[in-house]
């Protein structure tokens, strides 16, 4: 009974934020609403392990990230992902803007410990954030251990909403575009957005079996098993390239090749699940906060942003033109260091869908936003973040 009472509430919270997404046309996205729900239940009546009850606890995530990020890969291909590298430089340079002066300005205001405690998780996400605070632990730096996971979640915040306006700006423009040309897909780009129809694919197949034998444990088998041998390639080569990374490209390689279908896990109906758990869980860390301790390094991490957010936009400004995009989508792809995925394909999908007026339209927005903030996404909190962590861990 009381698992399901942990997996109503948490379904609940989830509703009520695509609601007010709804009804505001994504002005107000659905993850910054039910990051607001969850903090407020977690200061009030919400118990601390309110998400693990409802099923989604550390096992289940870490099934739920390679799978999903096996299934992002079945919607791209090779020379897309490779076309993104634009996207990579942009990004990554948003974050060494926020290092130049959170390091130098921020230093000014407050103690080096402190600014080394906090920048991490400001260029990146939960990850560098749990890093963080182990860290801090282990060395006995008790008063800065709430610091990182702080800052994520109120970096989270500021970053939903910015991305959001942004990413509405952006669609005007592409949408002035897609209409004065007459408002035609591309029939060979598979289709992205979510309950996309299903279009001939005509890759060649490797297991070319009768349709009655390709069931949803099937394509799930199929993704399970490219997302172990990411995982494996990952742990052989020491994470020299992080594991999620290593998922995506595994993903479109099997795709490329036939092991894999277009959109895979939207065909065996589990991609909705699956990304509801993972957000969850996401939202399950702010339960490390309270008003008590929030409330005596606030001032710190509003600075520090204030600082961190004007250098990733001085870097993507001035990298927009010479790379070929417009500033408001070099500096979203600046932003998903604030949130990173899954948070950036929900806010690309909620644009997309409220901005479209046609269901072309919707798929156009999607095709042309959802790589290049997935994959600056992946270049900030997968990989930047972490060793920007693991070397500040050092300098404490």
């Amino acid at each position: 009974m009381n698992f399901l009472i942990a997996f109503a509430v948490v379904m609940i919270f989830m509703t009520l934020g695509e609601w007010v997404a709804t009804a505001t046309k994504a002005f107000i996205p659905s993850v910054f609403i039910t990051a607001v729900l969850f903090v407020i239940g977690f200061w009030t009546v919400l118990p601390k392990n309110v998400v693990e009850n409802a099923s989604f606890g550390p096992g289940f995530i870490t099934i739920c990230i390679a799978l999903l990020l096996v299934h992002l890969g079945t919607l791209m291909n090779l020379r897309e992902l490779l076309a993104q590298w634009k996207a990579v430089c942009i990004a990554l340079l948003g974050v060494c803007g926020t290092l130049l002066l959170t390091l130098t300005v921020g230093t000014l205001i407050f103690d080096w410990k402190t600014v080394v405690a906090a920048v991490p998780p400001l260029t990146g996400g939960l990850i560098s954030a749990l890093l963080m605070s182990n860290g801090l632990k282990a060395q006995g730096l008790a008063s800065l251990v709430a610091l990182p996971v702080a800052m994520f979640v109120i970096h989270s915040v500021v970053g939903y909403p910015l991305t959001s306006v942004l990413l509405k700006q952006e669609s005007r423009r592409l949408l002035s575009h897609f209409r004065a040309n007459g408002s035609k897909l591309d029939p060979n780009v598979p289709k992205m957005r979510r309950g996309a129809e299903e279009v001939k694919d005509n890759r060649p197949k490797l297991l070319n079996l009768p349709e009655k034998y390709q069931t949803s444990a099937f394509i799930m088998a199929r993704v399970a098993i490219v997302g172990l041998l990411a995982m494996g390639f990952g742990t052989l080569t020491n994470n020299v390239i992080n594991s999620n990374v290593v998922c995506l490209i595994f993903g479109v390689i099997a795709h490329q090749i036939g092991f894999l279908e277009d959109n895979a896990l939207n065909k065996a109906g589990v991609f909705n699940w699956l990304m509801y758990g993972l957000l969850a869980y996401v939202f399950g860390q702010l339960s490390a906060t309270t008003p008590a301790v929030l409330g005596g390094i606030v001032l710190q991490i509003i600075v520090l942003i204030a600082l961190g957010v004007p250098g990733m936009f001085l870097a993507s400004r001035l990298l927009a033109k010479p790379f070929g995009m417009s500033w408001q989508m070099a500096f979203s792809c600046s932003l998903t260091a604030l949130f990173g995925f899954p948070a950036d394909y929900i806010l690309t999908s909620e644009v997309a869908r409220a901005m479209a007026t046609t269901e072309d339209e919707e798929e156009y927005l999607t095709q042309q936003m959802m790589p290049k903030m997935l994959v600056g996404g992946f270049a900030t909190v997968s990989v930047a973040s972490v060793i920007i962590a693991t070397i500040f861990l050092k300098l404490l």
